[in-house]
């Protein structure tokens, strides 16, 4: 056997200086390029492919399925081999475990042409190391472990792949739709256009988007949103593919239909999204690149010490693929959880980006508070009543459907306050309304609106005018026939969960400062900071000076995060390391936000950045055990006389620990919803 291990000796010294001199030239490029994938990752992503029924994919999967077939007999001969001295059955192993290793060895030989060397190099090495010292049962169990963990994550990573889009992908086979003004007729789903009248009902799947123009539904939309609670649709509200009908039945103006849809480009972005390569993958890579050298030059010169099977149980103890063979599962586990809380994360690298925020600057309107206001004080003049007074400015903005209109319409709801018939009416943008009842001329507006009309505001009125503008209100003044009788106090509504967020984001020790950033002016803006608990605010800016305030922060040394509602804000959700709307679904294709909260909230906030801590936790957990192992083996040989069997077991042991820690969110997350199912 000696002359045998001479050679591989020589071949393993061969190879080591070839890869050290490699590794010199391209230090960093693994770092630097985040298109690079390893053999072992190509072979991931060829079995994934299977997915979009790619014929290569699934003939490389039978092939995976024969090389572990090949491997379980070797390792069945070699068995039988030695306890029944038999070894005809032990050399009849050798084939077996040749052709279940031949990848590596082509592999292996493409790259000894170049004057390189990778992780297939180590294996190849192992393999007929061990063929070399007569351990042909270890050897085939190696290639077993190896194949097994490839063909394990190929599947993990296609099933939950499958499951993150499949549930965007379902759609009927046909619809029904309004035709000729009033007749049902059904029609294939792929033959559905724009305009189209689409009619659904309790337990129907709406299947296409658009808006409401006829009844009301109860519609759960968790799918696309994360709301736990089903919501009212009727007429003028929007309606989104994919989700569920729950009751009622509604008529749907079809606006986009199939790859145009909401949930066809949610579909588009999270296949983009979880494909990408985590830094901890590039830092897994980079680091299992550059310990190729070391461990074959290791394994050299380790010959001489303590002999050929610790030489070879050194380079064995190189960490290989581990990380890499299992971030693709944790990857596309975190993927899931946040997609099922209505969170669309359209670039992957966000969950790395998010834990190394320190400073998370919020916009204020849209964001913490909510785009339509609330109506405080109701000023009477006169003899007139508040509840006169709202009456006539509901009836003036029954038709109008801008933030302000929906504040006074909606507190007049709340007061069942009556509305009157207009005879006719006059919008001036910006300004005001001027409608006719009976043979009264009703005037609904700004300040400056009633200035136009040379209508004279009482001194009260002016000096509450004042004060309104200096605290961020609106005042809306109503006059009748050139007299006024009132005015309504519109304020901003603050978003009810935005105290509890704001406090639960405090407590992530990484979270070292908060900003609010408006173009409001300063006293508002404090008033709202000092209410919310946050030190830091930016009033009277301008949507364009948004992004030089996360530039200067930048340089300062911060790491930023900006939450806006997507509408002025797209300079900077741009400029942003990291950036989140709200706008919801309505905007995912145009939104520059990397991360979209589909239920146009703040409430998943906390969750986002527990989320994103627990990843890159996972992901540094299943680097540190796959190079802790490697240090032990290493170690062992020294100090603990190892052997190759050794280093082969406790790197399979590693495996598997690996894979079960890539798993765990999944595990996690069903555990904690049986018990809140069981509570």
């Amino acid at each position: 056997m000696v002359p045998l291990q001479m050679l591989a000796l020589v071949g393993i010294l061969y190879v080591g200086f070839k890869k050290f001199k490699e590794t010199r030239k391209v230090k960093n490029s693994l770092l630097s390029n985040t298109q690079h994938q390893t053999p072992i990752q190509n072979k991931i992503r060829q079995v994934v492919e299977e997915t979009s029924g790619n014929k290569d994919a699934h003939s490389f999967e039978k092939n995976v399925k024969r090389e572990i077939g090949f491997g379980l007999a070797a390792m069945g001969l070699s068995t039988l081999g030695f306890f029944y001295s038999l070894p005809i059955l032990t050399v009849a192993s050798v084939p077996l475990i040749i052709f279940a290793s031949l990848d590596f060895f082509k592999e292996t030989y493409l790259q000894l042409k170049q004057g390189k060397s990778n992780v297939s190099t180590i294996m190849s090495i192992t393999v007929i190391g061990c063929l070399v010292l007569g351990y042909n049962f270890i050897a085939a169990f190696n290639i077993v472990i190896i194949k097994s963990a490839v063909w394990l994550t190929a599947q993990l990573t296609k099933n939950s792949k499958q499951k993150l889009l499949g549930v965007f992908a379902k759609q009927p086979s046909f619809v029904y739709i309004l035709a000729d003004g009033d007749v049902e007729i059904q029609i294939p789903f792929n033959e559905l256009q724009i305009n189209d009248i689409v009619i659904v009902q309790a337990g129907d799947m709406i299947q296409a988007d658009g808006t409401v123009i006829e009844g009301m539904a109860t519609v759960d939309q968790h799918i696309l949103t994360g709301e736990a609670m089903p919501v009212e649709k009727e007429f003028g509200d929007d309606a989104f593919a994919a989700t569920l009908v729950l009751s009622g039945k509604i008529y749907i103006k079809v606006e986009k239909a199939g790859n145009d849809s909401t949930v066809a480009k949610i579909t588009r972005i999270l296949n983009g999204s979880i494909d990408f390569t985590s830094s901890t993958q590039l830092r897994a890579s980079s680091f299992s690149e550059h310990l190729v050298a070391p461990a074959l030059m290791s394994g050299g010169i380790v010959f001489p010490i303590l002999g050929f099977n610790s030489a070879v149980a050194i380079v064995n103890s190189h960490p290989k693929n581990k990380i890499l063979l299992t971030a693709p599962i944790a990857i596309l586990n975190y993927f899931n959880l946040a997609s099922k809380q209505g969170i669309l994360i359209k670039d992957g690298r966000s969950l790395e980006l998010l834990y190394q925020v320190d400073t998370i600057i919020f916009d204020k309107t849209g964001t913490l508070t909510e785009e339509q206001p609330h109506v405080g004080n109701i000023y009477c003049c006169a003899s007139y009543t508040q509840n006169d007074i709202l009456s006539y400015a509901a009836t003036a903005e029954s038709k109008q459907s801008h933030p302000l209109a929906k504040a006074i319409l909606k507190e007049a709801k709340k007061r069942r306050v009556d509305t009157f018939t207009i005879a006719e009416s006059e919008y001036k943008l910006g300004y005001g309304l001027t409608i006719k009842i009976a043979d009264k001329m009703i005037y609904v507006g700004s300040e400056r609106f009633m200035e136009t009309l040379a209508i004279t505001i009482p001194a009260s009125l002016k000096q509450q005018q004042k004060w309104c503008h200096e605290e961020g209100y609106s005042l809306v003044i109503v006059a009748i026939d050139k007299q006024v009788i009132g005015a309504i106090e519109l304020l901003p509504t603050i978003r009810p969960e935005a105290k509890a967020v704001i406090r639960q984001l405090q407590k992530h020790p990484q979270i070292k400062s908060m900003y609010i950033i408006s173009g409001d002016h300063e006293n508002p803006t404090k008033k709202l900071a000092q209410e919310l608990g946050i030190e830091n605010y930016f009033a009277e800016t301008l949507p364009e000076n948004k992004a030089t305030i996360i530039e200067q922060l930048q340089q300062q040394g911060h790491f930023v995060c900006y939450i806006g509602d997507g509408i002025n804000d797209a300079i900077a959700l741009k400029r942003s390391p990291v950036s989140i709307s709200l706008r919801g679904a309505s905007s995912i294709a145009t939104d520059t936000a990397q991360i979209i909260l589909m239920d146009q909230g703040l409430n998943h906030l906390d969750f986002l950045f527990s989320l994103a801590n627990d990843f890159n936790h996972n992901t540094n957990t299943t680097f540190a055990i796959a190079s802790s192992i490697a240090a032990f083996n290493v170690i062992g040989v020294f100090l603990l006389g190892f052997t190759i069997a050794h280093t082969v077991f406790l790197n399979s042991a590693g495996l598997v620990i690996t894979v079960i820690n890539a798993t765990m969110p999944l595990i996690k997350h069903s555990s904690n919803q049986k018990r809140l199912d069981n509570q």
